[in-house]
């Protein structure tokens, strides 16, 4: 059994700001030249005033669910990848349960920053061997513009809103689905990467501080580790890569990545440009928009892999 990737969606707030938006904006004393050089971020999309992270994952979730053409009422679990979810509780992913009709069965948030989504991903796929669902929705969404210092210029340039969806279904055709998924975490680097406080803290909710040039040195150094761990574990070599899905944090990090695997860049999967880092969402926007756009085909192997707060970091192989 494995689990196959059926249908997957995105979703992103209509309002878009662009870097020079945001520079006048918010008073920054930055351009847009100065993010596009360190970052390859041109512009990033910003939540409504009524928008969660639940009404964003439903709104993706839905759309996964009409390409993979299988209803709501089929969905055995909803697990929902998020730093920043609607409440304490109810989980982020209990309401989108309720909101796109899904049944009653399994439903729980998971938290684990930008590496969200690839831990989800094993997550969905054990709950599928243990022989507790077989159809499972796994959704990253988030809302890093509530959360960010906006005059922090070091990091509100970062970020941006979005969810992104897969449908993941198991199946017995031993061809395809998702061939392994490798995660790790380590707590002693929590502080270079993290929110202050949280609702169960002395101090209460706080803002993300981030310490870029820790987080960029161990991104790079983890990420390949990973990559070669996963490649290793299938007994295959880095040439059998056709896709990278890369979590969109850093352009500079996203290239490296592909030189690593020898894969020319139009092999490898860039929203960052266009979206900002997401953190959980972004690996299944960029996966939606391969997919949608037909980069993505039937047989092609992918690679996802990311690196998040925690540090969390891991990587995932699939044949789609």
């Amino acid at each position: 059994m494995r689990a196959i990737i059926a249908g997957t969606g995105g979703y992103l707030p209509e309002r878009a700001l662009s870097n020079e938006e945001l520079a006048q904006a918010y008073g920054l004393d930055t351009s847009d030249e100065w993010i596009r050089e360190r970052t390859g971020i041109r512009r990033r999309h910003i939540a409504a005033e009524g928008e969660t992270a639940s009404s964003m994952g439903a709104a993706a979730a839905l759309r996964a669910l009409e390409q993979a053409g299988i209803p709501a009422a089929e969905v055995d679990a909803v697990i929902v990848a998020t730093s920043t979810p609607d409440s304490a509780f109810p989980s982020t992913a209990a309401l989108v349960q309720a909101a796109i009709g899904a049944p009653s069965g399994i439903a729980f948030d998971l938290s684990a920053a930008c590496t969200g989504f690839v831990y989800a991903l094993g997550m969905a796929e054990s709950l599928m061997r243990g022989g507790q669902a077989r159809t499972v929705l796994v959704i990253g969404t988030e809302v890093y513009s509530r959360i960010v210092d906006w005059s922090d210029r070091g990091t509100c340039v970062l970020f941006g809103d979005g969810a992104g969806a897969a449908v993941l279904r198991a199946s017995e055709d031993g061809d395809r689905g998702l061939l392994s998924w490798h995660l790790h975490a380590d707590g002693r680097f929590a502080d270079i990467l993290h929110v202050e406080g949280g609702a169960g803290s002395t101090g209460g909710p706080g803002l993300l501080r981030m310490a870029g040039r820790e987080v960029f040195r161990h991104a790079v150094s983890k990420l390949a580790a990973v990559v070669d761990e996963a490649l290793a574990a299938n007994g295959l070599d880095r040439s059998a890569v056709q896709w990278l899905v890369p979590h969109q944090a850093n352009l500079r990090i996203i290239e490296a990545m592909g030189k690593k695997l020898g894969l020319p860049r139009e092999r490898v999967v860039v929203t960052v440009d266009r979206h900002a880092n997401t953190s959980a969402a972004s690996i299944p926007l960029a996966l939606a928009e391969a997919t949608r756009d037909g980069r993505i085909a039937r047989g092609d192997l992918v690679l996802m892999e990311a690196i998040g707060g925690g540090l969390t970091w891991g990587a995932a192989l699939a044949r789609y």
